[in-house]
Order: C-alpha cells, then sequence, then structure tokens
C-alpha cells in the first residue's frame, strides 16, 4: 500500500495528513501552531512542519509528499538562499498605498488583462513595491522572491541554490506577475514593481515532480485554495471556505477579466482556472465577538440559533481587518441599527453570524455560473451550527455541508497520489469521505439592504458601486 502526505501551511497553523494514494483513506495526521501576526520568520513554517510530521507519525513509509500553503506571502531570499527578512503574509495591509499605486500607474483593465487580477494589499508584487520604497537596503540584498509553499517545497527538496526554487500555476497566479493562460510570468510588471528583475519559481506542471534528493516523490504543492477545491472533490460547485479568510472558488474554462478587482483570475491544480473572490474577515469575526461576550465558538452559536432572522435590525459589518472584497484596507468593523430592543447577546451572535456570512456573499454572484449551482460549504467556520443553518438564509440558496475535514491538506495529497500515478486526472477518492449534508432555509428579507447600508460610508469613499457588489440600486439577487 503506497502512502501519501498532504501538508496545509496556513496563517494559524500546519496540518498534516498521510493518506492511502489509492483509496484515500485516512492513515494519520498531525499538526502544530503558527506564530501570530502578519509577517513571520519562514524558519517558523519549517519548525512547524517538522512538529506536524512527527506528530503524524513520520514519513519514514511515505511514497509522495504535496505542500499547499497560504497564498501571496513574500518570502524574500539572498543569492545564498538565506532569507532577507521576515515573511509578509497576505493579510499584511501595509502595501495598501503602493498597491493604489500600481494600479493607478497602469490602470485596473491593463493589469486585469494581462495577469487576471487587480493590485490589492494582498498581493505579493504590492508587497514587492512596499520593499522597494520603504526598506531599500534590504531590497537591494533580495536576489529571488517565492510564496511559503514554495520555500517549504524548495526546503524539502534538499536544495539551498534559488535557481532551484519549483511552484505551482496555482499559486504562481496569485503574486501579480504570472500569466496563466500562457503559464509565463509577466517579468515587465514584476520589474515595474520592484525596480529590477529577480530569480522567480520555475512552475511545474499539474502532476510534474520536483527534481529533488529527498526520499520521496515530491509534488508541485499549491495554494491553499486550490488544494481546497481539490480537497473537496468539488468538480463544478461553488465552493465557499470559511477560515481566516473567507472565499467563494469556482472551476473554469477560462481566466476572467474583471477591472474591478472583485473575481481573481487564479489557476487550479488540474491545469484549468479557479475564479475566486477573497475577503480577509471570516472565522475571526466569530472568534472575536465570542470572546467580547465571554463565552466560546459553540456558546455564539446556540446564542445565534436562539436569535430571529436579521437580528431585529441588529447589523454588522465585519471589516475587523480592513477588507480586501471591496477592497477598503483601511476600513473598520461597524454596528449599525442598536436599539434597546434589540441590543441582546443574541441578537448580537446572530448578527455576527450573517455579518461574516454577508461579507462572502458579496461575490458570490460573480462566481455562480447559474441560479442552481450547488454550493458547498467548507473550513473551520462551516463547523459551527449557526453558520451551516444560517448560510442558506444569507446565501439565497441550500448549501451542502461536507464532513468535517483538513481539505487543504485532502487536496495536496491528493495532487500527491496523481504525481505517484500520472494520469489525465487526479485520483477519484470516495472511500470514507462520507456524505455532506444539505442545508436550507428561506431567505431573510432586507437583510443584504441593510448590510449595504451600514457599509455605505465606506463604499462611497472608495467609489464601490451597489452594482458591483450584486444587484441595481441595492437590491439583492438571489445567491446574496
Amino acid at each position: 500500500m503506497d502512502l501519501v502526505a498532504g501538508v496545509d501551511s496556513s496563517t494559524q497553523s500546519c496540518k498534516v495528513v498521510v493518506r492511502d494514494a489509492r483509496s484515500g483513506r485516512l492513515v494519520r495526521e498531525g499538526r502544530a501552531a503558527h506564530p501570530d501576526g502578519t509577517e513571520v520568520d519562514p524558519e517558523e513554517w519549517w519548525r512547524a512542519l517538522s512538529t506536524a510530521i512527527d506528530a503524524a507519525g513520520g514519513w519514514d513509509d511515505v511514497a509522495a509528499v504535496s505542500v499547499a500553503g497560504q497564498q501571496h506571502g513574500m518570502v524574500c531570499l539572498d543569492e545564498d538562499g538565506h532569507v532577507v527578512r521576515p515573511a509578509l503574509l497576505w493579510n499584511d495591509t501595509r502595501s495598501a498605498a503602493s498597491a493604489a499605486d500600481l494600479t493607478r500607474e497602469l490602470g485596473a483593465t491593463t493589469w486585469a488583462r494581462a495577469v487576471g487580477l487587480v493590485p490589492v494589499a494582498s498581493y505579493t508584487v504590492t508587497k514587492l513595491r512596499w520593499l522597494a520604497e520603504h526598506e531599500p537596503d534590504l531590497a537591494a540584498r533580495v536576489a529571488a522572491v517565492c510564496l511559503p509553499h514554495d520555500w517549504l517545497t524548495w526546503r524539502l527538496s534538499g536544495s539551498r541554490t534559488i535557481t532551484d526554487l519549483t511552484t505551482d500555476r496555482s499559486d504562481a497566479s496569485g503574486t501579480g506577475y504570472f500569466d496563466p493562460r500562457t503559464d509565463t510570468y509577466r517579468r515587465d510588471l514584476l520589474v515595474h514593481a520592484f525596480g529590477r528583475d529577480l530569480v522567480v519559481p520555475r512552475v511545474l506542471g499539474p502532476c510534474e515532480p520536483v527534481d529533488a534528493t529527498a526520499p520521496w516523490v515530491l509534488a508541485p504543492g499549491g495554494g491553499d485554495n486550490a488544494a481546497a477545491y481539490l480537497g473537496v472533490h468539488a468538480d463544478d460547485a461553488v465552493v465557499v471556505s470559511l477560515g481566516t479568510s473567507g472565499t467563494v472558488a469556482v472551476r473554469s474554462g477560462s481566466m476572467p477579466v474583471d477591472p474591478t478587482g472583485t473575481v481573481a483570475g487564479f489557476a487550479d491544480l488540474t491545469g484549468a482556472f479557479l475564479p475566486l473572490v477573497c475577503t480577509l474577515n471570516a472565522a475571526r469575526v466569530l472568534d472575536a465577538v465570542a470572546n467580547v461576550m465571554g463565552t466560546d465558538l459553540e456558546g455564539l452559536s446556540e446564542l445565534a440559533r436562539s436569535a430571529p432572522a436579521g437580528a431585529r435590525g441588529l447589523t454588522l459589518v465585519p471589516y475587523f481587518e480592513g477588507e480586501r472584497t471591496p477592497n477598503l484596507p483601511l476600513a473598520t468593523g461597524a454596528l449599525h441599527g442598536i436599539t434597546l430592543a434589540n441590543l441582546t447577546p443574541a441578537n448580537l451572535a446572530r448578527a455576527a453570524v450573517e455579518g461574516m456570512l454577508l461579507g462572502v456573499a458579496s461575490g458570490l454572484d460573480a462566481l455562480r455560473a447559474s441560479a442552481s449551482a450547488r454550493l458547498v460549504l467548507v473550513g473551520g467556520g462551516a463547523r459551527s451550527r449557526a453558520v451551516r443553518e444560517i448560510a442558506p438564509s444569507v446565501f439565497g440558496a441550500p448549501v451542502d455541508v461536507p464532513p468535517p475535514g483538513e481539505y487543504v491538506a485532502d487536496g495536496a495529497a491528493r495532487q500527491a497520489a496523481w504525481v505517484l500515478d500520472p494520469s489525465p486526472a487526479p485520483p477519484r477518492w470516495d472511500q470514507g469521505r462520507g456524505e455532506a449534508q444539505r442545508y436550507d432555509a428561506p431567505p431573510t428579507p432586507g437583510l443584504r439592504e441593510r448590510y449595504l447600508d451600514g457599509a455605505a460610508h465606506y463604499l462611497e469613499r472608495a467609489g464601490v458601486t451597489d452594482e458591483s457588489l450584486g444587484g441595481p440600486s441595492g437590491t439583492p439577487r438571489r445567491g446574496r
């Protein structure tokens, strides 16, 4: 029996799963925490990976390995392969002004047509501009730039030579200087942002192994969203993932060109595309509100379930860490519609769940191919019973919730099995996955309008229109 390992090196932790390559049966797993913060020494990821591997019983019997990781993070290396400065993570918004500069210099349409993205603070290209402008001495030492999963894969390969860095289409497509239609880097955009060219990882094919001295076959790995899509066996469903960030993604045969920047034209792990909408504020909104209310996530869930739909007019706009969609990096959260009658723990808990889901729902219509497209809800936030039950009333459609799992790590493991036994498509893993549970509820009238009213002063200052958020004059469409 061949075993494969999948890694999810996320913002908050590292998870490792070991699965049977043929059936997908889970054999063992392990995890370790990452430090808090929006900039991290990559060595912390390496230490966490080592701990998680040990917790998963080691890899002595593993035939192939794949690493999936948080997208966009900027890891800068000198010519000897040493890390120049702590990595800036996707949720570090210090490059917001740089993103605005890059968009103004070339135009949003030019960026969208070139790479399927419009610069925001999350993307690597904006972080490179920030580094060049704010830390020129460190920038002068940079010889190569890569992403978190690239760096970990490189370390696992046994190489310390920067020209041996590798990546895949899904993660490269989130840099802002890679065209996933031609699978080539746009070095002109890299130079425009940073001021000079750099070594960038070689982009491997979907099931092309890394040339490594490791004791196992090393797969190309990928970005976390693409890996989760593969791990959940989504096929053509729309996947809503509620983790540190909130994402909505669906597989496509072409790259979208969206000058508003709402839809990112990412690639997937199979050679196709994965148009995606991302928000900064998802499951941690629930953590924060539970903490201020002196309860835990289960307690928050029970409170939210006891409140009526719409929380009696109480509306939370959850821009706790700024926001990415819409692009409002300096925004803050707000609670609206407070009255003596509705300011109760139950209504506040309900407003937190609805507000988080409404933020994610802002991009849902843009990605649904039809009103009947199946919605799949995954991620840590989906483990909340209140989230599962309330989501249909916010999205305006039923949602399917698969059993809880480490779907990013599972997708990486599935890719590792594919590299181990190449074929036209990734292997189908049906054993032990369990059946998805369907949740349905009628849409809550007026919910979307109240949310837009609460966010209005941010949206107006940013020039965001109701139409760009789904519906003329603030009228929500089905699926919102």
